[in-house]
């Protein structure tokens, strides 16, 4: 088997084992044949998989973080948590959200972190995420042979998010409290779980991203930084 199939079958079990169990139990979802699948390469498939579970991954980390914070998903007016998770990836979404001041991608995650900043800061974060991933995969989710994904995107994507995982973590306001809370290391219990859900979608866009360059013969460039001073890399 080729160094490049084997790739494409790594990504796939891994895929597999992202969603082999859920917080709600739910069964594995198949993707069946369509018919636009005869214009579609191993790598848009593959592609399509990719993207649906970070946005499932997205979802499940909204969620987790609006249950430890409360406050924010009531900042936008939503008589629920569900409606508030609707918003986002709800099948009426919108894409309007004016507490976002027209920002996207990773400016919109640095609102999260912005003490002058009023509005819903999971909003902030977990959208300007999504847009952030979307904008790798050039703004879409379904992928045809004419589609071309650029493999230093993918990679700067992964590294991106390694950056917004350490500054939720770690970045504080002028009286030393965390914007949002998330992982729990102190106490009887630890919570490490928004960890485990970044290292889904690190490893979902790195696997891609190496997928991509094996099939089209192109390099990505790799950059070292400290994650504690870097600054998000362009998409």
């Amino acid at each position: 088997m080729s160094g490049f199939r084997w790739l494409v079958l790594l990504l796939l079990l891994l895929l597999a084992g992202c969603n082999t169990t859920s917080q709600h139990d739910s069964p594995v979802k198949t993707r069946q044949f369509q018919m636009g699948d005869i214009a579609k390469s191993d790598v848009d498939m593959v592609a399509e998989i990719q993207i649906q579970f970070s946005m499932e991954h997205l979802r499940e980390l909204m969620e987790k973080l609006y249950r430890r914070n409360p406050r924010e998903w009531r900042k936008g007016g939503a008589a629920t948590l569900e409606q508030a998770l609707a918003r986002v990836f709800g099948t009426a979404r919108t894409g309007h959200f004016p507490e976002l001041q027209g920002k996207k991608g990773t400016d919109a995650i640095m609102l999260t972190f912005d003490e002058r900043y009023r509005g819903d800061r999971v909003l902030a974060f977990v959208e300007g995420l999504r847009g952030m991933l979307l904008a790798a995969h050039n703004g879409k989710q379904v992928f045809y042979f004419t589609d071309e994904l650029d493999p230093q995107k993918l990679y700067n994507a992964a590294r991106n998010i390694e950056i917004a995982t350490w500054k939720l973590g770690h970045t504080r306001d002028s009286e030393g409290r965390l914007f949002l809370i998330s992982n729990e290391t102190a106490g009887p219990v630890i919570n490490l779980s928004y960890e485990r859900l970044f290292g889904k979608l690190i490893a979902l866009q790195d696997g891609m991203a190496r997928i991509v360059a094996q099939s089209s013969n192109r390099r990505i460039k790799t950059i070292i930084q400290s994650v504690a001073s870097a600054v998000f890399l362009p998409i």
